[in-house]
């Protein structure tokens, strides 16, 4: 069995439809597929959000827009009128239902976190009709189905960052998707979102979908899983920034989670969770060149020259600190800290301490929030919390990394040989990265010194 997650890079225009619906239609047996909504939408419904929370008057125009997106791509890519006709009525019906949580914010003026979850959610809702409609119209069979119609049970973190019930769903997706593929038939999945035990919508936050995937391809024990980009798969860096990055062949488990996580936006950090130990072979592969390999993911990593594999970087990140004599050592401090911001919903990127200072790493939009809390903690030995919201963090990934001799001495040379200065630095958290941080302005030269250093050398 294969899952087939494909993301909203996939679904951009009617174009990149047709596309994703060819490469379905090729597979000799029905795969699994998982959709993410259409580029640009999760944007449009968040600004719809906004629109509802500013008046009433603003709701059917914003809806409009978001009719108008998936109108335009179903006529263009759905040649059949009888399954063009029916997929236009179910994206109606999807709609008439957006349009009531809608109404429903601007008629009381507040947004809960279950509610922004449930209106985010029709963006993949939308995606999976379209896609069905299109398979429907080259006389494939399909069904879409809602992430609720699977089963796909989550625990009651709302926004961003649920986790799936995963012996729940190994129940409810072989109990749901395994008669489907029996009768021939291609289930259209919703990515991104799942359900509470109490009925509630959550998110799995950005690049969601991917981990739909994979916990769908865990929980019905599939051979493989493709995740369909619109690039090559990983890079040895961003190629928007690094022109000579090179496409990585493959990377390990451990050095996918942590590119993911420390900012390559190619998987969702937590994707890699659900598969280990799973003998499942996992790939991403680009769209727009289907016969090629892309990077395959495996338990251990092919050993390369230089063993650095990527080096990737945050640009949204702020650096919050709390300085005292001994704050570092102050028994409590960090545990009081992680539940004060915990109860927040903030999370925490990462922590370094000192005998003088405790560093936080934190997502910039949550800074503000985050230095308010913490105002309470300037008493006894904490003599001042300040923010610094200047910052990137780089991280260098490789199995190996911190087993090899001279590997950050070249890194840190390289950085230090463009005149940049490294700003905290943090080894052994990982066993397959080292990260830092440097200035705003000096992260593209930082980044750009660290490639040249590992992979453009002769």
């Amino acid at each position: 069995m294969k899952v087939m997650k494909f993301g909203g890079g996939c679904l951009k225009d009617p174009s990149f439809l047709i596309r994703t619906a060819g490469l379905i239609e090729k597979e000799s047996l029905p795969p699994v597929v998982v959709v993410s909504a259409v580029y640009g939408v999760t944007d449009l419904l968040m600004d719809a959000l906004k629109s509802a929370l500013v008046s009433e008057s603003l709701v059917l125009p914003a809806l409009d827009e978001i009719e108008k997106r998936h109108r335009k791509m179903a006529e263009e890519a759905i040649p059949s009128p009888p399954a063009r006709g029916r997929t236009l009525g179910e994206i109606q019906l999807k709609l008439r239902k957006l349009e009531r949580l809608l109404f429903g914010v601007a008629y009381t003026g507040e947004l809960s976190d279950s509610v922004k979850a449930a209106v985010a959610s029709y963006g993949e809702r939308l995606a999976a009709l379209l896609l069905a409609g299109v398979l429907h119209g080259r006389g494939l069979k399909s069904l879409a189905l809602d992430s609720e119609n699977v089963g796909i049970l989550t625990d009651d973190f709302l926004w961003d960052s649920a986790t799936a019930d995963m012996e729940n769903l190994k129940i409810n997706s072989q109990r749901t998707i395994l008669p489907l593929l029996t009768e021939k038939t291609v289930p259209i999945i919703t990515g991104f979102y799942g359900l509470t035990p109490s009925g509630k919508v959550t998110t799995f936050g950005r690049n969601g979908s991917d981990y739909t995937a994979a916990i769908l391809a865990a929980a019905l024990d599939a051979g493989e899983l493709e995740i369909w980009k619109d690039v090559e798969g990983f890079m040895s860096a961003d190629p928007k920034i690094v022109p000579g990055a090179e496409r990585l062949e493959s990377v390990s488990f451990y050095e996918a989670a942590e590119l993911s996580y420390f900012g390559a936006k190619i998987l969702h950090p937590r994707t890699v969770e659900p598969l280990r130990g799973k003998k499942i072979d996992i790939r991403v592969k680009n769209l727009l060149s289907p016969e090629g390999e892309g990077t395959k993911i495996l338990p251990a990593g092919e050993k390369r020259e230089g063993i650095i594999k990527s080096v990737t970087f945050n640009r949204n990140l702020a650096r919050l600190r709390i300085l005292g004599p001994g704050v570092g050592c102050k028994p409590g401090i960090i545990g009081r800290i992680g539940d004060t911001l915990s109860g927040l919903g903030i999370n925490i990127f990462s922590v370094l301490t000192s005998q003088t200072c405790i560093n936080l790493l934190i997502h910039r939009e949550e800074s503000g929030r985050s230095l308010e809390a913490l105002g309470y903690l300037k008493e006894g030995t904490v003599e001042t919390v300040d923010l610094l919201d200047d910052i990137a963090l780089i991280a260098v990934v490789g199995e190996g990394i911190l087993s090899t001799n001279g590997v950050a001495a070249r890194v840190f040379s390289a950085v230090s040989a463009e005149g940049i200065n490294v700003e905290m630095i943090s080894a052994g958290a990982s066993e397959v990265a080292y990260y830092f941080i440097v200035r705003q302005e000096e992260v593209l030269r930082a980044v750009r010194a660290i490639h040249r250093e590992f992979f453009e050398r002769g």
